[in-house]
């Protein structure tokens, strides 16, 4: 910083000097958060590392259902997305403290323009919207499932009052009873949330978001628009467009402007390890003591075949 000092000798007007101060050393005015969260797309090294491990998964665990096998690595990024494949990469990446984005993660990179998502599609949930599809039988199996865990959980849902389930908050499962020949498990941390305003379709604007669930507050004028369906389950996602959709009964396709977004830094507060590192401390535990009793009842058994020769 520079400051300019004016001054009179002998009566006369001298030249304005200038003066050097040093750096000004101060604190800061504002709250700096001690964990901020990064986000971006699947690419680089560690998306080959995260699709090496996700393909194997794919094949030994789900023996390579085509549902699962639309990711791809290209350019260095990692390409395509549907529902299903996005809660398997966050069953992946939980294990190293990191999550798929949410659509309320999706709305505040743009706000700030951490991600360019222009041209791009990316998937963020489910809406339940009826349990009965009326369009694609085979998405009834999966609503009819998800309705029983969702009304478990004392959440309702009509095509008034759509459920929203984001896909961090579920996990696979295996089943011949529908064409994907997978199904879908509420996690115990699952935010299921009533969305009334995915019952209709209508234009809305950036500046108009909630901030906790990514969705608009109202519709009417703006840029952006909301496509819904009415009845059965649908996929949510952001496509290129940057307007919200919510009408895809598809929840196996997939295209190569489909992108996978990883969140970081929320996922690994304090809070969140020490639940992780409790977990498994107590599944370390719970293994240990079946070791144990699993010893113990073994020596019980030869002390009794040693006495019973005695006698």
């Amino acid at each position: 910083m520079e400051i300019f000092i004016k001054y009179w000798i002998s009566g006369k007007d001298m030249e304005t000097q200038t003066a050097k101060l040093p750096i000004f050393q101060g604190k800061p005015l504002i709250g700096i958060p001690e964990f901020s969260p990064q986000i971006g797309f699947l690419g680089g090294d560690f998306g080959k590392a995260f699709l090496e491990e996700y393909l194997g998964r794919t094949k030994v665990d789900y023996e390579g259902n085509r549902v699962l096998n639309i990711l791809k690595y290209d350019n260095g990024i990692i390409k395509g997305s549907n529902p299903f494949a996005v809660v398997l990469a966050n069953q992946i990446l939980r294990q190293n403290g990191l999550r798929t984005a949410t659509h309320a993660d999706l709305e505040r990179a743009l706000k700030v323009s951490a991600l360019s998502l222009r041209g791009t599609y990316e998937d963020t949930g489910l809406v339940l919207i009826s349990e009965e599809d009326r369009d694609h039988s085979t998405n009834t199996y999966l609503a009819k499932d998800l309705a029983k865990q969702v009304k478990a959980r004392g959440i309702k849902f009509s095509p008034k009052n759509p459920a929203v389930i984001p896909l961090t908050g579920l996990e696979l499962q295996t089943t011949q009873d529908n064409d994907y020949v997978l199904t879908f498990k509420l996690r115990e941390d699952a935010e299921v949330y009533e969305a009334p305003i995915l019952s209709e379709d209508g234009q809305f604007n950036s500046e108009d978001i909630d901030e906790k669930t990514g969705l608009p507050r109202k519709l009417g004028q703006g840029s952006r628009t909301l496509y819904v369906i009415d009845s059965g389950l649908s996929r949510l996602c952001l496509n290129g467009d940057l307007d919200l959709y919510s009408y895809s009964r598809y929840l196996d396709n997939s295209g190569d402007d489909g992108r996978v977004v990883v969140v970081s830094g929320e996922a690994t507060s304090p809070k969140n390890l020490q639940a992780e590192l409790i977990e498994r401390i107590n599944t370390q535990y719970k293994a240990q003591l079946d070791d144990l009793n699993a010893r113990r009842a073994e020596a019980e058994r030869a002390v009794q075949e040693i006495m019973s020769r005695k006698k």
